[in-house]
């Protein structure tokens, strides 16, 4: 039999905290160094994986962040210090010691150490059933892609670390090539396609978990990102979107709204979601990442729209004014002067320091009455996304 013997196993079953029903799964916290590697301890290991992906240095904030680093919105937040990291990145001054920077870099890293963990310890776990096995290993294979997607798109060839690290290890690896880490990117991708259950195969527990769709997704938008210097890949864009399309998925039935209703999370267009509990169990502060931050930063300053109200985010005139006339999406995305009340409160332009305030991403107090309390997921991987590559 298989045995963990590796500190590192036991570290990524005690870095385990719930993120939805499907991470509420004993072994929970700790497990025995000596432990036979069975379903239940190869579906803990593979929970871990997901854990960086929650964090405030990646989608908690970061992520989104970065859409004031591209001049869609700006900062707002308090004044001051508070926000200049973002502020820096987004002025392109930023130096070595940059926390947006610098953290969005080490982040990744920590769910790529445990998706090798996976990677490394299952193909030779025989107490491990087949289907949980190659559910698990694509889970890992899709999640250390994504991983290493961020990376690459942000800083460009990184080191390739496929192996678990072991203690004593030298932890100096050299950057790849960006072809080169891309390369991997694409195998693990693929290995996900062809390892994962599509999303309608999954039980209602296990909804939230990696699935072929979102592999699919991420192949193709790979592809894209790469086609200016590959045309070949448009083809394979399209393909990958028709066989998205293929497993069920229709836009005329979905809503857009319910994208980014909590209620409705891991909802018929959604591909992938980082899963959010929003349980007062967690520090909202710490590194448990269990509530969504975007309600709580995103909300009117001064405003009591929502728990928090910290006012970050601001969308600028020149992205609002993008929207044609008529567009539904508009106000359903976007705080304005005359825009439909939120929650039975008017909106003021004051507000803001540009007179608009993200809307999609407010959490009613009915929903998350405390700034610690907003289970709403954040969708990374939707089929709106899917129809647009193929279009272009």
């Amino acid at each position: 039999m298989k045995k963990i013997t590796n500190l590192l196993y036991v570290l990524a079953v005690l870095m385990l905290v719930s993120c939805n029903d499907f991470l509420d799964k004993s072994p929970k916290y700790v497990v025995d160094p000596e432990t036979t590697v069975t379903d239940d301890v190869a579906v803990a290991l593979t929970n871990a994986c997901y854990k960086a992906l929650q964090s405030s240095n990646l989608y908690n904030q970061r992520m989104w962040s970065l859409d004031i680093v591209a001049g869609n919105s700006l900062v707002g937040a308090g004044g001051g210090t508070d926000g200049l990291e973002t502020i820096q990145a987004s002025n392109f001054i930023t130096q070595s010691d940059n926390g947006m920077a610098l953290y969005m870099w080490r982040s990744p890293w920590v769910g790529i150490g445990q998706c090798n963990i996976v990677l490394t310890s299952l193909p030779q776990a025989e107490a491990v059933s087949e289907s949980i096995k190659n559910r698990c290993m694509g889970e890992a294979y899709f999640l250390r892609a994504h991983y290493y997607y961020i990376l690459a798109r942000l800083y460009g060839g990184v080191p390739l670390r496929l192996e678990p690290y072991n203690p004593g290890e030298s932890t100096a690896i050299a950057r790849t090539t960006l072809d080169q880490t891309y390369e991997q990117i694409i195998s693990d991708c693929k290995n996900a396609v062809d390892l994962l259950p599509a999303k309608a195969e999954y039980n209602e527990e296990e909804k939230g978990r990696a699935c072929k769709d979102a592999a699919l997704a991420m192949l193709a938008d790979i592809y894209l990102t790469l086609a200016p210097n590959h045309t070949s890949y448009y083809e394979d864009v399209v393909e990958l979107c028709n066989e998205i399309t293929n497993l069920g998925y229709d836009l005329s039935t979905c809503k857009y709204e319910n994208n980014f209703d909590a209620t409705i999370n891991n909802g018929p267009e959604s591909l992938f979601e980082v899963q959010y509990s929003g349980s007062t169990e967690y520090d909202f502060w710490g590194t448990d990442g269990q509530s969504s931050w975007l309600s709580t930063f995103m909300g009117p300053r001064n405003s009591d729209f929502v728990a928090g109200s910290y006012g970050w985010n601001q969308p600028t005139e020149e992205f609002v004014s993008q929207y044609e006339e008529g567009d539904k999406r508009k106000e359903l995305t976007v705080l304005y002067a005359g825009c439909p009340d939120f929650d039975g409160k008017t909106y003021k332009s004051s507000y803001s320091n540009t007179g608009y305030n993200v809307r999609k991403f407010l959490v009613s107090k009915t929903i998350s009455p405390e700034y610690n309390t907003n289970p709403n997921n954040f969708v990374v991987y939707r089929y709106a996304d899917v129809l647009l590559k193929k279009a272009e």
